[in-house]
């Protein structure tokens, strides 16, 4: 199917990006510039700011609760952003939409940015993080049970890596991987995936913009052939939790994303992958008040039941 319209029109209003270097303080007040007032935002039963002490040491955190259950499920979630963007506030409305519609628990990392803090400094956050909540459960209302990462693009990155990660470490509490359209080869081969070449250009995220975008990145360390970096590129899927990997019709990323979950079921993970028609990259992001994006929580939701079920029967 075509673009989607609103997208469409979004993007067609959009101005001429600014030649010359990328400045990432620029780039972070414009996105953070872009927020909702906290009086318009999706009301949940709490919403704490606060700090988890852990092993890469002091991360800022919010904490989403969405009912008054003593207890939740808890995802842990992770913004995008190429490394070099995001944060808790630009990504609110994300966190948000998933308590409410998952009723679990989110707690949102507000993780350290390249280039000011070198590789890994962020995945280093976010997999203390998952660990703190696992440490901490009790005191933050965890259940005991779904322990969820999740992201978008970069995040979702970074939720492949702390899987992987945590797998590699014996830590076995993560129950599931929640994927929105993730970045998993940081090599940018084009002529590895079709479609870094038929969504090139036109679709919000082009593919001349990958290497730029993600220089802050990869210039502070982190090397697209580590599979930390690059989740496509571990070899041994086994054991890895149940995933759901969401793409987009017109992401330039969205042929690496599909591989992966292809390969996680031949790894004999439970995998689920599903393509949004009519979107671009960051839908989850900008465009989920949009009621066929928006279903994408609720599919989240599914497949956590469907997951956990599985692993009753």
């Amino acid at each position: 199917m075509p673009l989607h319209p609103e997208i469409a029109t979004f993007l067609a209003g959009l101005p001429t990006p600014p030649e010359g270097p990328l400045d990432p303080v620029a780039m972070r007040a414009a996105d953070e510039a872009h927020v909702a007032p906290v009086d318009e935002r999706l009301p949940l039963n709490a919403v704490e700011d606060t700090i988890a002490h852990t092993a890469s040491g002091d991360v800022p955190v919010r904490v989403y609760t969405p009912d008054e259950a003593g207890t939740h499920g808890v995802i842990v979630y992770f913004h995008g952003g190429a490394f070099f963007l995001g944060s808790l506030e630009t990504h609110d409305h994300v966190a948000r939409a998933l308590a409410k519609e998952t009723g679990l628990k989110v707690v949102s990392v507000g993780y350290r940015l390249a280039p000011e803090a070198a590789f890994p400094a962020g995945l280093d956050d976010c997999y203390a993080v998952t660990r703190w909540v696992a440490e901490k459960g009790e005191g933050l209302g965890w259940d005991g049970t779904t322990l969820a990462v999740a992201g978008d693009s970069s995040g979702g990155t970074f939720a492949a890596a702390v899987a992987a990660r945590a797998h590699d470490d014996g830590f076995d509490r993560i129950t599931h991987q929640i994927l929105y359209y993730p970045s998993l080869d940081l090599d940018f081969d084009v002529d590895r995936y079709a479609s870094l070449r038929e969504n090139a250009v036109g679709y919000g995220l082009e593919t001349a913009g990958l290497k730029p975008f993600n220089a802050f990145y990869l210039d502070s360390g982190a090397d697209p052939a580590d599979p930390l970096v690059s989740p496509i590129k571990r070899r041994d899927l086994t054991g890895l939790p149940p995933a759901l990997v969401v793409t987009a019709q017109y992401d330039p990323m969205r042929d690496e994303g599909e591989l992966y979950g292809r390969r996680l079921r031949e790894a004999r993970v439970a995998a689920t992958v599903s393509r949004y028609d009519g979107a671009g990259h960051g839908f989850v992001q900008h465009f989920s008040w949009l009621p066929e994006y928006h279903r994408v929580f609720a599919e989240t939701r599914d497949f956590l039941d469907r997951a956990d079920r599985g692993k009753q029967s």
